[in-house]
Parts: structure tokens; sequence; C-alpha cells
């Protein structure tokens, strides 16, 4: 019979694994917080983007550093307004989803946010890190995690290099020893800068992960997300109407992979159970995968 996709391999560890008794952090990229409503309809336990969407490693790693930096809090200080006539209030750490019309507002939720978020991480054994992007922008001499829509001449952009993603990844991994980690390239292509451009920053990515999984081969491990759209699907019939994020039937497919490589099989009866259970209640017909 007559192939005509090429399938990609995925490989099953024994030794890294998530289920349903774990606590999992999920940070990185939209496309986590896609795979994250799946966790959490199969039953796992599972906080997904405590700051927000996160596009850069420089980003998620300032993510994690707050998160361990027990008695600290969002202060005014911390505070931007939003601009093109927005005027709402936020951070330059967090997604305009926690945006407040006031100072005091938005502090009491992002700071409301942070400590249960902090309470979930100490206690977290995997965390799942979706990379997004190389690229990175700089606010008097800080990365920022999102512009919130300032003027471009306030920002600073360049590219990490990969030993320089390497590093800041493997900073992570060294400061918690208690947990494991899996890792994604998101297949979500940013085409703002042009494909080219897109390209050297996804290599990049690559690059960096393969020197982090060769240094702590027992914690981490990779999933070819980015692999299965790209060089599996690789068909504009599995992108959504931008032609950048993946259709649902994408994010089924790719989770149905994860399912198969990361989750054990004595699990799968109560995980189909939930699904079962979470469709109902959105009155969704549900079919296994």
């Amino acid at each position: 019979m007559v192939k005509l996709y090429t399938e990609v391999r995925v490989e099953r560890r024994n030794d890294i694994s998530i289920t349903l008794s774990d606590r999992i952090l999920m940070l990185g990229s939209c496309f986590s917080d896609e795979i994250g409503d799946k966790l959490l309809d199969a039953g796992f336990e599972v906080l997904c983007n405590p700051f927000g969407t996160l596009y850069n490693p420089a980003s998620i790693a300032s993510a994690i550093a707050r998160l361990d930096a027990s008695g600290t809090l969002f202060t005014a200080g911390d505070c931007v307004q939003i601009g093109a006539g927005d005027g709402r209030i936020c951070s330059f750490e967090h997604h305009s989803s926690f945006a407040a019309p006031t100072q005091e507002a938005f502090l009491e939720k992002a700071n409301g946010a942070l400590l249960s978020s902090r309470e979930f991480w100490r206690a977290a054994n995997i965390v799942i890190i979706t990379l997004g992007t190389s690229f990175i922008w700089k606010h008097d001499g800080k990365v920022v995690s999102n512009c919130l829509k300032r003027p471009a001449r306030e920002f600073d952009r360049s590219m990490l290099t990969p030993d320089k993603t390497a590093s800041l990844l493997n900073g992570i991994i060294d400061a918690h020893p208690d947990k494991k980690f899996i890792f994604t390239v998101s297949p979500i292509r940013h085409l703002g800068d042009g494909a080219h451009a897109n390209t050297v920053s996804k290599a990049s990515l690559h690059i960096a992960l393969e020197q982090v999984l060769g240094t702590y081969p027992e914690r981490t491990t990779y999933f070819p997300a980015y692999e299965i759209l790209l060089d599996e699907l690789r068909d504009y019939r599995f992108y959504a109407t931008d032609l950048v994020h993946p259709r649902d039937v994408s994010v089924d497919i790719i989770w149905s992979r994860l399912k198969e490589s990361l989750i054990p099989e004595s699990e799968y009866r109560r995980l189909e159970a939930n699904l079962k259970a979470s469709a109902a209640a959105r009155h969704i017909p549900h079919t296994e995968q």
C-alpha cells in the first residue's frame, strides 16, 4: 500500500510518564493551554500558565523565578498601562488577560494567582514546557513577556542563542531536582518577522533542547508536537483559518499521540471515564481517541 504521509515516531519512556496522581505545571505558548485543557478534562491535576501565555525561554525562566521567590509579591512598580488607548493596567510579566481597570484590581488579581500558584508549584513533580520562539523583547534592559501594545520604540528586540536558551533551561532543571521535565516546541508559527526568521527561531530552540536533553537524560524528555504537525500532518487542512494555529482536529491528534507516549496504559480506563464525564458536563458527544 502506498503511504501518503511519514509518521513521526513517538517512543514511550517508562521512567518519565504522567499519571493521575501527578501534579503538573505547564508553561509556554498558547499550545500549552490547548494540551492543558485536554489534561484537565482527563482528570489530571494541572496548573497551566499561571502568568498567562509565555512564548520565549527567558520569560518562562522569569516566571519560575517568581514562583520560587517566596514572600515576594507584585507591587505598584510592576504595573504598566496598556497602550493603544486601552488604558487598563497589567505588567510586563503577564499576559493581557490579567489586565484590570485599576492598579489595585490588577495587583489583587496578579498576587492572588501568584500565591495559589506557588503552593501548587512546590508540590508539582512534572513540568511541561512548550517553547514558542527564540525572539525576546526588552524594556529598560529587562525581558518582557508581553509588550502590552506599548510603542515599539520602547523595546529592544533580539534572538536568544541556543547556548543562552540551554543555559536558562539548565538553570531551571538544576534548581529543582525533585521535578521531571517534558519539553515541546510549539507548532504554532510566528510569522510576523517572516517565514525564514520563524524557521531560524524554531531551529535555535531545537538545538538548545538537544543540549538540555543530553545533559539531563534521566530527568528530561521531548515530545514532538512540532514534528507531528509540520512533518506528519503537513497540510493546511490541519490549520485554523488564520493558517498559523492548529485546528481542533490537529490538537486532538497530537493529544492522542501524547497519551500513547506519556500516559501509562493502566491509567486509560479512568482517563476515558473522566473524558466522558467532562464531555457530558459540556453536552458534547465524546469519541474515544
